[in-house]
C-alpha cells in the first residue's frame, strides 16, 4: 500500500461525494494542474487505494416501506445453517457478518407492519439463533 499525502487525501475526499467529478473540476478545487490530478489517480488506482468508482443510488425500498436493521447472535457452529434459512426469508436484503457480540446484521425491508412482525419471528424461531435485537430506521440522512 502507498502512503497517502493530503493531496492524495482530498482527492479521495472530492471522489467520495462526487465520484463523476471531471478531472479540471478537481484540479481547479485542488489548486494544482489537471496532469496532476491525473497522474496522482492513474497512480491510486494502480496501487489500489482507489478499487473503482461508483455511485450511490437512492434506496429501492418501497414509499412506506419499513426498514430495520436486525442484530442475530447464533450458537456456537450453526452460523452457516442459519445464514442458509436467512438467506430464504424474501424481506432480508442484506446479510452481514460482524465481530463483537452479535454475529450477523440482517438488513430487512419490510411493506407493511404485520409482515415485518412475521419476518422478527421467523428469524427467532431458526435453529441456532440465541438472541436478537431490531432496530427500526425511521429517516436516512445520506
Amino acid at each position: 500500500m502507498i502512503s497517502l499525502d493530503k493531496l492524495d487525501q482530498s482527492l479521495i475526499g472530492i471522489l467520495r461525494t462526487d465520484g463523476r467529478a471531471p478531472v479540471s473540476k478537481i484540479a481547479q478545487i485542488l489548486g494544482v494542474s489537471r496532469a496532476t490530478v491525473q497522474s496522482r489517480l492513474d497512480r491510486l488506482v494502480q496501487s489500489g487505494a482507489i478499487l473503482g468508482f461508483t455511485i450511490r443510488a437512492q434506496e429501492e425500498a418501497p414509499t412506506g416501506a419499513i426498514r430495520a436493521i436486525m442484530l442475530v447472535e447464533v450458537a456456537g457452529r450453526s452460523t452457516d445453517a442459519v445464514i442458509r434459512l436467512l438467506r430464504g426469508i424474501r424481506e432480508i436484503h442484506a446479510l452481514h457478518t460482524t465481530n463483537g457480540a452479535w454475529d450477523l446484521v440482517a438488513e430487512i425491508v419490510s411493506p407493511t407492519l404485520p409482515d415485518f412482525d412475521r419476518v422478527l419471528r421467523e428469524v427467532r424461531m431458526i435453529e441456532g439463533v440465541l438472541n436478537s435485537e431490531t432496530s427500526i430506521l425511521l429517516r436516512s440522512l445520506a
